[in-house]
C-alpha cells in the first residue's frame, strides 16, 4: 500500500507538488469510475480522491453535483465505493475517501474505518465534520490505521487552524475560495497567504483544492503547495465526452498536462 507519507516524501525529494485528483464512485459507471481513476493514475496523478456519493452537498459545485447526481441514479452504495477504493489502490496510488459526516455516522465510524482500510484505503477527507466533533471518528481511524484530513479556508483564524491541523495526519486540505467546487478562471489569490498561515502552524503537507482547472494553474499552485487537488476539471470532461473511453482520454490528457505543471517548480 502506498502510504500519504510517502507520496509526500517522493514529491519533496523530487521538488515537485503531489497532484491529487478527485473522482466520485459510481461515476460516469462503477466500473468506469475504476478505470477513470486509473488513467489518471498513469497519466500522474499521485493520489485519489474517491467522493462518496450523498444526495445533500454542502461544498460541492453544480458539476460535481452532476456527476453525484448521475451515480446516486447508478445505484452506488458504499459497498461499491469500497470496491472502488479497491480497485484504484491497486493502481498504487494512494487512496482516500472525501465523504459528508453523515454517510460515516450512519454506517458506523468503527465500521467504516476498517473497511476502508481493508478495501486498501489511506484515509478519509471529511470537509464538514468540525474539529470539536472529531474525536471519535480520530479515535476510530487511528484504530484502523489510516489517516484524517480536514479543511482550512481563507476566513480561518490562526486558532481555528491550530484546532485544525491538529486533527490532521495525512495532510491538510487549504480551500482557496469560500464557496463551493468547480474549475475557475484563475485560482483565488488568497490560497498562497493560507498555505503560508498554515505552514505556521504545522509541519505536515498543505494541499490546495478549489478551483485548479489548467495545467497553468497546477503550476501556479505548485510553486506554494505541497499538493495540487483538481476534480471538477476531470469530471466536466467525462461528462462532456460522447462515451466512456473518450471521458478517459480526455482526463487522462489533462491529468498529463497538470502533472507537467506540478512538476514545472523544479
Amino acid at each position: 500500500m502506498t502510504t500519504l507519507q510517502t507520496v509526500f516524501a517522493k514529491a519533496k525529494a523530487d521538488n515537485r507538488a503531489a497532484l491529487v485528483g478527485y473522482l466520485p464512485a459510481g461515476f460516469p459507471s462503477k466500473d468506469g469510475a475504476i478505470a477513470a481513476a486509473a488513467a489518471l493514475v498513469e497519466a500522474g496523478c499521485d493520489v485519489i480522491e474517491i467522493g462518496l456519493p450523498y444526495s445533500d452537498p454542502l461544498m460541492d459545485g453544480p458539476t460535481i453535483q452532476d456527476a453525484v447526481h448521475r451515480s446516486l441514479t447508478n445505484g452506488t452504495r458504499i459497498a461499491d465505493v469500497f470496491r472502488t477504493v479497491e480497485g484504484v489502490a491497486a493502481t498504487g496510488a494512494a487512496t482516500l475517501v472525501m465523504t459528508y459526516w453523515n454517510p460515516i455516522d450512519r454506517y458506523g465510524a468503527d465500521r467504516f474505518a476498517r473497511d476502508l482500510a481493508d478495501a486498501g484505503g489511506v484515509g478519509t477527507i471529511t470537509p464538514d465534520l468540525t474539529p470539536e466533533e472529531a474525536g471519535p471518528w480520530r479515535a476510530a481511524s487511528a484504530e484502523a490505521g489510516i489517516d484524517t484530513v480536514f479543511l482550512v479556508a481563507p476566513s480561518s483564524t490562526e486558532e481555528r487552524i491550530k484546532a485544525v491541523v491538529e486533527c490532521c495526519t495525512g495532510f491538510v486540505y487549504a480551500a482557496s475560495l469560500m464557496g463551493v467546487t468547480g474549475a475557475r478562471e484563475t485560482v483565488n489569490v488568497a490560497a498562497e497567504d493560507l498555505v503560508a498561515r498554515t505552514r505556521a502552524c504545522t509541519d505536515l503537507p498543505v494541499c490546495v483544492g478549489l478551483g485548479v482547472g489548467t495545467g497553468a494553474q497546477a503550476a501556479e499552485v505548485a510553486g506554494y503547495a505541497d499538493g495540487v487537488i483538481v476534480g471538477s476539471a476531470f469530471i466536466r470532461r467525462l461528462l462532456d465526452a460522447p462515451d466512456e473511453a473518450a471521458g478517459r482520454a480526455a482526463c487522462a490528457e489533462l491529468a498529463r498536462d497538470m502533472a507537467a505543471g506540478v512538476r514545472s517548480r523544479g
